[in-house]
């Protein structure tokens, strides 16, 4: 039976074969994707805000006619500015976009343009900084863009508001009617849900507020049921297994604790007795490590390597940059070297490696010559033959996917697995996403490490702070000078990075030791730079974002992060991690114009907490969960609207139905059950193999 996920979008009116892959850069290849394709925010356009009701200080929306435009440079900061004034009868408005030269061609007096963006004054003037701009043709009046709700969508260049209102209008009209309901009736009573046809419409283009929150409540509580019904399957499947039962004797974890020259902390400790409990049950183990950046997870996971080689098997960890693979084979090598464990034999494997060499690690593998195995995506690979794989360690598990997890495990017979990440993840999160996993927690930091203070700048004052900057490398510490690399635009990106590399060899660095690191090198090359970095024979590294894991330099305790409001939350959180690793005090200094309401809560965020429990949960409730992970998990961990910190009781309440089905119907036959586990299958083919693989 054809289904909506079998229609790609090309077929949609407005569309066609060209425009598809506009769609494709957004996640969007087929009807179902679009129509789940949800409004990120609404605007209110039945009745506008004019501009002599304007609130400075607010976020807020107006209508009006361009009655002037400007391009220039600044003569102070040499950057382009353009700038337009806003007439709506009842007073004027100016906008103003930094480095964005082509507006001059898009706005012309006359034209309508709707704006929304935070109220200021300047020189006693209201104006508007960088807002968002939709420009109305006088043919849309009684349209989808004026006189009603208005939805605004996630664009991609070449896509605009008003365009894809339509194309989603005409998905609505043409496929919503073939939308499966899969909540059966009798659940939509108790709870009064209303259907998914109705649903989809009052998302896109909602009649009133009130029907917008009774379609997000009906979606929530769908995707909630479904991701719980995935959960609680994965969990049965795990506990069927027979694992590996591995002998952990209170000797071992005593050589162990004692092999370092420094106490473990309390967290440490409590974490390595929840992991042996694991490793002595006849049941593979499946656990989620979380703990911050720097509080110790590594040394944690290492006990498991050991415990592992002891009795007689293998163990692997999996990175998910070359960089954090090699400072975790780099760190065990010295743990190895220096303690009683110093005949456990280790391995890099790396993309770069030569071909002999990756063939003489395969042959060692298969034949037990090699203990652990330390690598990124490499591991996953045919010729990666472990002989007696029963520990695997997967680390920063976001950055995987789900078939990846289970790709690594079915390379032994039902290995014990540790899943480790730096990024806190909120209790609720765990509860909806990770629920087939038993969770670990290192809420201790190693004692005797340094304050960071967190600093906060407009571009304007860029100047100001690379002479701060400039300051404390004087002063003996290295620093790192931090660029995004945004998928959308990675090519410029890297350019703007490389130019500022450029010009701080010529200006404000120009007597210094400069070196530059981004994702594009060889890997030899990047490799050579942050060894010299680590070597203090380099004082300022201009990097893009590889840096937001695997990187321990002591001495680097300056750290300036440009464009920081094009960085999510978590993200500035792990860069943050980067420094203050030594006894000293350490600087995280943001550079940042924020030009959204999300982008000015992502930075009074990092301002505001250093805990990153709390980082995290302000994260999701900015971003929402289905941006959280990013696209790497390929569907269980992409909730595409509900929120478990805002919807707990409805994550609940579609947390007990599902847990009723699975009892009454564990192995999903009957009729209904049926049509779960198709859509189940369809949206997380993934997830899916690794049940059936149970």
């Amino acid at each position: 039976m054809r289904t909506l996920q079998d229609i790609s979008v090309q077929y949609i009116k407005g569309v066609g074969p060209a425009r598809k892959k506009l769609f494709s850069s957004l996640g969007i290849e087929n009807i179902e994707d679009l129509l789940y394709f949800f409004p990120r925010r609404y605007e209110d356009r039945r009745t506008m805000t004019t501009i002599s009701q304007l609130e400075v200080d607010q976020w807020q929306t107006i209508s009006g006619k361009v009655i002037a435009q400007d391009s220039r440079r600044s003569w102070y900061t040499k950057k382009h500015v353009s700038e337009i004034v806003v007439d709506d009868q009842t007073g004027r408005l100016t906008c103003v976009w930094f480095s964005q030269p082509y507006l001059e061609y898009y706005f012309k007096p006359g034209s309508q343009v709707v704006l929304f963006g935070k109220v200021n004054i300047y020189k006693d003037r209201l104006q508007m900084v960088s807002p968002e701009y939709e420009l109305i043709d006088s043919d849309d009046q009684d349209s989808l863009s004026v006189g009603r709700i208005v939805p605004v969508y996630s664009l991609t260049r070449g896509l605009t508001q008003r365009y894809l209102r339509k194309v989603i209008k005409n998905c609505l009209d043409r496929y919503a009617e073939e939308s499966l309901d899969i909540l059966p009736v009798v659940t939509r009573n108790k709870y009064r849900l209303p259907n998914i046809k109705r649903s989809l419409r009052n998302i896109h283009f909602p009649e009133s507020f009130e029907e917008q929150e009774g379609a997000h409540k009906r979606i929530s509580f769908e995707e909630f049921f479904l991701f719980q019904v995935s959960v609680t399957l994965r969990r049965a499947s795990i506990l069927r297994k027979e694992g590996i039962s591995h002998r952990v004797d209170s000797e071992l974890r005593e050589r162990f604790v004692r092999s370092f020259p420094f106490t473990l902390t309390g967290a440490q400790l409590r974490v390595m007795e929840e992991i042996a409990r694991d490793l002595e049950k006849s049941s593979p183990m499946l656990r989620l490590l979380q703990g911050d950046v720097g509080s110790g997870k590594t040394l944690v996971a290492f006990f498991g390597c050991v415990v592992s080689c002891q009795n007689g098997f293998q163990s692997a960890i999996m990175a998910p940059t070359e960089i954090l693979a090699k400072q975790h084979y780099d760190t065990i090598r010295k743990l190895i070297a220096g303690g009683p464990f110093r005949g456990m034999r280790a391995a890099l494997l790396a993309s770069h490696l030569p071909k002999k060499e990756k063939e003489r690690i395969y042959t060692q593998l298969k034949e037990g010559r090699i203990d652990l195995l330390i690598g990124t995506h490499a591991l996953l690979s045919e010729a990666v033959d472990f002989k007696k794989l029963s520990f695997v360690v997967i680390d920063e598990q976001h950055k995987f996917g789900v078939r990846q997890r289970a790709l690594l495990s079915a390379k032994g017979t039902n290995p014990d697995i540790l899943i480790m990440t730096a990024t806190p993840i909120p209790r609720t999160l765990c509860m909806t996403l990770y629920g087939d996993l038993d969770v670990s927690l290192i809420d201790e930091l190693p004692p005797g490490r340094g304050a960071v203070m967190t600093r906060l700048y407009p571009q304007e004052q860029s100047e100001e702070v690379y002479a701060l900057v400039r300051r404390m490398v004087e002063k003996g510490k290295q620093a790192y000078v931090v660029y995004p690399i945004i998928e959308e635009s990675a090519k410029l990106d890297l350019k703007a990075a490389q130019k500022m590399f450029e010009h701080f060899k010529k200006s404000e660095f120009k007597d210094l030791k400069i070196g530059l690191v981004h994702g594009q090198m060889k890997r030899e090359e990047a490799d050579a730079i942050m060894d010299a970095f680590k070597g203090k024979k380099i004082d300022v590294l201009v990097a893009t974002t590889v840096l937001e894991v695997g990187v321990d330099v002591p001495n680097a305790n300056v750290m300036l992060v440009e464009h920081a409001e094009r960085f999510g939350l978590s993200q500035l959180h792990q860069l943050r991690g980067r420094v203050g690793r030594g006894a000293e005090d350490a600087f995280f200094i943001l550079i940042a114009d924020p030009n959204t309401p999300e982008g000015e809560a992502r930075l009074k965020a990092i301002l505001s907490s250093r805990d990153g429990f709390n980082i995290a949960e302000q994260d999701l409730l900015i971003r929402g969960p289905g941006q959280y992970f990013g696209r790497h998990q390929h569907g269980l961990n992409e909730l595409r609207f509900a929120n478990p910190v805002t919807q707990i009781d409805i994550l609940e309440l579609a947390r007990k139905e599902a847990q009723e089905l699975i009892k009454r119907d564990p192995e999903l036959k009957e009729n209904f059950s049926q049509r779960i586990k198709e859509v189940i299958t369809q949206r997380y083919p993934a997830y899916l193999a690794m049940v059936e693989a149970g």
